[in-house]
């Protein structure tokens, strides 16, 4: 007869069946209602006190959630920060980058290592008000909108920065289409498919709302309270006034273009090439007439009129095409460590 094992559980140990543990597991990996990413640098004096009002008001409204902090390559002790926090509420998460990617790759292992079904974005400063976490929550469950953004309708930042984010919220909002006032702000609710499915890499962080507005989602704003900064320091920098420009470019490229690039290229090449060949023809008709061409550098503009303007301009735009289509999320970051 074959001897029966019976295996037992160590003292004090509950022994759960197949289906059980399967059901447990399933708990642990159910979506959460709300996930609040924030992305930090550097921001180890703030991370207790967002960390204290962000669950309270998450608290208030009854919501299963998770607060996410993604450390974009601080070099104090921001990530010891985190870790007290979630040693006090399990619900505070930390994600740590291996080094800086940048905020739009920060974003990215956010929503990657996050189960909320909606997303709430928001910076580390405390400029960004808490208590405004409800109304946006709110405006997104009132309506037929998949984004929410914060407009921060009275902004507590020095003259120059106001005045180049009215300018910048100007532009873009004229060529874009999209009518939302303030497209720098990071303080937005979202629909977990809209940043699954919107690509943001580089820079780009700033138009999702564009991005988002041109694959058919329902986009709006709120006006949201802002706070002057009290500790730390912006990382605001002059080359934000170029990379702005580039990036909005950019991302009308592959907003417009990406099915119909032929659409930008036809026009200019079109242009490129009649300029080019009526330089060229004038210049055989002088020749034919019996003029000496050998001193007329004219000639040489035209003909790189005809072929490297347009060439020039091509292989830029298409290299960017190529960076769209082929963009895939986990590329843009590495993580070093996670916390619950």
């Amino acid at each position: 007869m074959a001897e029966t094992i019976q295996l037992t559980a160590p003292p004090g140990k509950k022994v759960h069946s197949w289906a059980e543990e399967r059901s447990i597991a399933r708990d642990e990996e159910a979506p959460l209602d709300v996930s609040v990413l924030v992305p930090v640098l550097d921001e180890s004096a703030t991370v207790s006190a967002l960390a204290e009002r962000v669950l309270a008001n998450l608290d208030a409204i009854d919501v299963r959630a998770e607060l996410v902090f993604i450390d974009d390559g601080s070099t104090d002790d921001t990530s010891d920060a985190v870790r007290r926090e979630h040693q006090r509420d399990p619900r505070v998460r930390l994600i740590r980058l291996r080094r800086n990617f940048g905020k739009a790759a920060a974003l990215s292992a956010g929503v990657d290592h996050s189960r909320g079904r909606v997303l709430v974005t928001m910076d580390g400063d405390l400029q960004d008000d808490p208590d405004e976490i409800p109304r946006l929550l709110q405006a997104l469950e009132d309506g037929p909108l998949d984004l929410v953004s914060g407009w921060k309708r009275t902004r507590r930042d020095p003259w120059r920065r106001r005045l180049a984010s009215r300018v910048f919220n100007w532009v873009t909002r004229t060529l874009s289409n999209v009518r939302l006032h303030d497209f720098n702000s990071g303080f937005k609710a979202y629909r977990r498919e809209v940043l699954e499915q919107v690509a943001v890499y580089g820079e780009l962080h700033r138009y999702i709302p564009v991005l988002a507005s041109r694959r058919g989602f329902l986009v709006g704003e709120i006006p949201v309270a802002h706070h002057p900064r009290r500790v730390g320091r912006s990382r605001y920098g002059w080359d934000r006034s170029y990379k702005g420009p580039v990036d909005l470019i950019t991302v009308l490229f592959i907003s417009r273009f990406t099915r119909r690039p032929l659409h930008l290229f036809g026009p200019i090449g079109l242009i490129s090439f009649a300029a080019g060949l009526g330089i060229c023809a004038w210049l055989a008709a002088l020749w034919f007439a019996g003029a000496s061409l050998s001193n007329r550098p004219l000639l040489l503009l035209g003909v790189l009129l005809m072929v490297l303007g347009i060439q020039i301009v091509t292989t830029g735009l298409i290299g960017e095409l190529i960076t769209f289509k082929n963009f895939r999320r986990p590329d843009s970051y590495s993580v070093r460590e996670r916390v619950g």
